[in-house]
């Protein structure tokens, strides 16, 4: 790293106040060490305002939407806020409509659910099988994954080109991997799919915890993202965007709160009239405390400023990807180059190591959490590995099963709350490992690689 590049990293923001950075975890070689926690990819850790704010909440938690007493109210009020700050955060049109969800999954789930008859999707097969899978019975094109964002766009035109013209069609693309953390064209592949007459969701999981995400401005259709990757807990999720296919389809839940009318027939049935609004699809009692600790988050990040961000997070990819090139060992995982603009996720493999084992030893022998598998993104991962696309493995599994060729990779991911002694004792972790070798001896045990026991 320069000089210069040294000065302006004297000058970032400090990482936000994150729980768990005091917990300590033990290591099989003795002692304690604070836990770096390094999978900000698959579940953040709470932001401590958003703990702050919850706890404050919790002695006035109420049913929402249901009550008359001032808990009731209150909670209600709390809920209906805490749509517009979300709504807000991701500079939604005038007409939308903001649903709160379980995450972004359910959140596609959803929408797949609210597709009109004789939809076509297309999707890359690059996506995180949250994106990947919900659109199982509908008419879906799977689109091979390009290898530059230009290629991408070339891909989306030329397939919606050949598509049939008079029929509603959808396309479901990623803002950031969660296997690479490359940036995807998302304005350019919306305008590539309005100008064939087709709508866009944009799953956000991965981007929207880093980068500020404008419905407006990247002209998407839909977004959907997860609170628990925005430093938020309480299995909360959103999904955001155009309010007719919504309302036009069936409830997602049959249930209180999704109907306005519920009248008994004379043939001894019902007849059902159900909301037009978000409620439609917000059936049962809704996670009051996930969607205010969503808005909560939404409020500290805009308030911290994602300018600023940006580039501290921009200056610790700079570190570990500077880190891992001095390990000749190390290759790192890349479907647009090494120029490609990215949010802090890296994935990469090292000669001579199974992942399961190197995440093992990163875990037993420093204190240092990542993730190792294919990262419920099974044909990225294969392409990126170089596999057989028929290659069976799980997700999340480290090794395959027996007679399968392996198949998994390391992932490290950080964010807001990541200090720079996490990032620096990674890299220095991964160098000892790979030039003296585990200080341990590890088994596999349910699929998983372990610390032996002496």
């Amino acid at each position: 790293m320069s000089v210069s590049t040294l000065a302006a990293a004297r000058t970032l923001c400090a990482p936000l106040p994150v729980l768990g950075q005091d917990v300590t975890v033990p290591l099989v070689t003795g002692g304690e060490v604070a836990y770096a926690a390094l999978d900000y990819a698959a579940s953040a850790p709470a932001l401590q305002r958003v703990w702050d704010d919850v706890a404050a909440y919790a002695p006035y938690y109420g049913s929402v939407h249901r009550g008359a007493g001032y808990l009731s109210q209150l909670s209600t009020d709390l809920f209906e806020n805490a749509r517009r700050t979300v709504t807000e955060f991701l500079d939604c049109r005038s007409d939308d409509q903001l649903i709160f969800t379980r995450s972004t999954t359910d959140s596609l789930n959803l929408l797949a659910s609210a597709l009109p008859a004789g939809c076509q999707v297309f999707v890359f097969e690059t996506e995180h099988h949250a994106s990947l899978l919900p659109w199982q019975d509908a008419r879906v094109t799977y689109l091979d994954a390009p290898r530059s964002p230009r290629r991408a766009v070339e891909t989306l035109e030329r397939a919606l080109a050949e598509r049939d013209p008079q029929g509603p069609a959808l396309v479901c693309v990623t803002g950031a991997s969660n296997v690479t953390g490359e940036l995807w064209p998302v304005r350019e592949l919306a305008a590539a799919a309005h100008a064939h007459g087709a709508r866009i969701v944009l799953d956000a999981a991965q981007l929207a915890p880093h980068h500020p995400v404008s419905v407006r401005d990247l002209d998407v259709d839909w977004v959907a993202f997860s609170g628990h990757k925005l430093y938020a807990p309480f299995g909360s999720g959103v999904l955001a965007g155009r309010a007719d296919w919504l309302a036009e389809a069936d409830p997602y839940l049959a249930g209180g709160g999704a109907s306005r009318k519920v009248t008994r027939r004379e043939d001894g049935g019902v007849d059902v009239e159900w909301h037009e609004s978000a409620a439609r699809h917000e059936a049962g009692s809704p996670n009051v405390i996930g969607a205010y600790s969503i808005a909560s988050a939404c409020k500290a990040l805009t308030e911290a400023g994602f300018d600023d961000l940006v580039a501290r997070e921009e200056h610790l990819i700079a570190k570990v990807r500077e880190g891992l090139a001095d390990v000749p060992e190390v290759r790192i995982l890349s479907l647009f180059g090494d120029d490609a603009p990215r949010v802090g996720v890296i994935s990469f493999v090292v000669e001579g190591w199974n992942s399961s084992h190197f995440a093992a030893a990163l875990s037993a022998e420093y204190g240092i959490g990542v993730r190792d598998g294919l990262f419920c993104a099974h044909p990225l991962v294969r392409t990126l590995l170089g596999s057989d696309p028929q290659t069976q493995g799980e997700c999340g599994a480290p090794e395959a099963a027996p007679g399968e060729k392996s198949l998994n990779a390391i992932r490290v991911s950080f964010g807001a709350g990541t200090p720079d002694e996490h990032v620096d004792r990674f890299v220095t972790a991964v160098r000892e490992l790979v030039t003296q070798g585990a200080k341990w001896r590890y088994r596999t045990e349910n699929g998983r690689c372990v610390p032996s026991v002496n």
